[in-house]
């Protein structure tokens, strides 16, 4: 297995915490993504963000499902 470049690792981290910053579980971004529809499986999201492997666009979702409009980089 490729270890994360650390850009792989800052995203899958920045995405983690905005989650953890919204008191947001892998279950409910499944609910909130589905309500925009992208459908995804709670497995699937918990496999990209361990790998840390996830298009822009997947990132993008996520923040606009949860409500975020601006990020620290």
């Amino acid at each position: 297995m490729a270890e994360k470049t650390d850009y792989e690792l800052m995203a899958a981290n920045l995405l983690k915490a905005e989650l953890k910053r919204k008191g947001v579980t892998y279950a409910q971004l499944v609910e909130k993504l589905a309500e925009i529809e992208v459908e995804e499986r709670e497995v699937n999201i918990r496999n990209k963000l361990s790998r840390g492997k996830f298009t822009a666009a997947f990132l993008l979702q996520c923040l606009t499902a949860i409500g975020t409009s601006s990020i620290n980089l």
